[in-house]
């Protein structure tokens, strides 16, 4: 009985450490996520209309952020007009 009760909260305690674990690989990646991300400051004077063509700086900061990292930012993005009770954008070609 005291080492079914003792591996039990071995389990436990084991589970709570990944969760507690895997909750720092995630603010770590968002952090440097985050940063790559601020890195792309460079490209602001290209996303406007009748904007000249990206620097070479901007292509590089464009390349050097993880693909994960771009596609998650661009899926939150799109969620932003709906939490503020705005329709969501739809771009025609």
């Amino acid at each position: 009985m005291a080492a079914t009760k003792s591996s039990i909260v071995s389990l436990f305690l084991f589970g709570l450490l990944v969760v507690v674990l895997q909750s720092r690989v995630i603010e770590c990646q968002a952090q440097t996520c985050s940063a790559s991300l601020t890195n792309l400051s460079v490209c602001a004077p290209f996303v406007v209309p009748g904007a000249p063509t990206a620097s070479a700086e901007c292509c590089a900061a464009l390349r050097s952020i993880d693909h994960d990292c771009m596609c998650n930012t661009m899926r939150i993005s799109t969620q932003i007009p709906s939490q503020c009770n705005l329709p969501p954008v739809s771009c025609a070609g």
